[in-house]
């Protein structure tokens, strides 16, 4: 019995974590929809803008994006395939390895980064708090 406890309140903390993220997903969608961008488009840049700032780098291999948001690789093929049409970020083709792609923030991306992290940012601490 002390085992199907156990497991039963495994199961509401798991609950729980899932609550927090899709209540907190939602809340940074609606605070980023005005600004053209969602939750998964913020990562994306978030994830280029924090690369490597010591060398001003704002550039990834897209496998190394997959492995850091949740989405399939064909979803986030098509998320980066909207930030470049919006002019957000520019792939290029690896000089070393045909197969990978870079991509990068463009300075649009950049900025609408800087301008909207204060809003994500405000969602975390509001949604995670406590």
């Amino acid at each position: 019995m002390a085992a199907k406890t156990s497991g039963a309140r495994l199961e509401e903390q798991w609950r729980d974590i899932l609550s927090v993220h899709a209540r907190t997903m939602c809340e940074i969608d609606r605070a980023l929809h005005p600004h053209g961008l969602g939750a998964s488009d913020f990562e994306v840049l978030d994830i280029l803008a924090a690369g490597n700032a010591a060398a001003a780098v704002e550039q990834c291999r897209v496998q190394n994006i997959a492995d850091r948001v949740h989405l399939s690789q064909s979803a986030l093929s098509r998320l980066i395939g909207r930030l470049e049409k919006e002019g957000l970020v520019e792939r290029t083709l690896c000089q070393e390895d045909r197969r990978g792609v870079w991509v990068a923030l463009t300075a649009k991306g950049r900025d609408l980064h800087a301008e909207v992290l204060p809003l994500q940012r405000d969602v975390l601490a509001r949604m995670l708090k406590g």
